[in-house]
């Protein structure tokens, strides 16, 4: 049975195994490879992306789940025309990564945070749950603050 949904604001169909989790799908199928394996038990957030606009970690969620739904990845944060997402750009801004392997979870994880609290305190920050080898924590939480600075900034304007 053929899946249809939203990947990155495009109607996109699969026609394959049901259970076979998004991230296979997402690396494998469509190329997008910016969502990264990690653990493969939803653990350490590598492969968070957006589902209906929450946050979900790939490397769990069967293709069925996702029929007539939206899926956000890291490819579809920035504008057509190339503008980074603010989130991204104070990553940048902050230069958050080392190896770089998770960042792609790790901003997923902060765009949905800001969403649902545009001006976090570091208690709330703490409580993304994405795992990074290298300790960029207080990076992390710098590009946060800052992100949330810039949202609020391009919403003014």
């Amino acid at each position: 049975m053929a899946i249809e949904f939203s990947l990155n604001g495009k109607n996109t169909v699969f026609d394959g195994d049901d259970e076979m989790p998004l991230l296979w799908y997402l690396r494998d199928h469509a190329g997008m490879t910016g969502t990264k394996f990690g653990c493969g038990i939803a653990a350490c957030g590598a492969c968070t992306v957006h589902l209906e606009g929450q946050v979900a970690r790939s490397c769990v969620v069967p293709m069925a789940a996702v029929a007539g739904k939206a899926v956000s990845t890291i490819e579809g944060l920035a504008a057509t025309d190339g503008t980074l997402h603010p989130v991204q750009q104070a990553w940048l801004d902050e230069d958050v990564p080392q190896c770089g392997y998770c960042q792609a979870g790790q901003i997923m994880a902060a765009v949905d945070l800001l969403e649902r609290h545009p001006n976090p305190s570091d208690q709330q920050i703490n409580q993304i749950s994405n795992l990074c080898r290298c300790g960029t924590y207080p990076r992390i939480r710098r590009a946060i603050k800052r992100a949330s600075t810039l949202l609020a900034q391009e919403q003014r304007s």
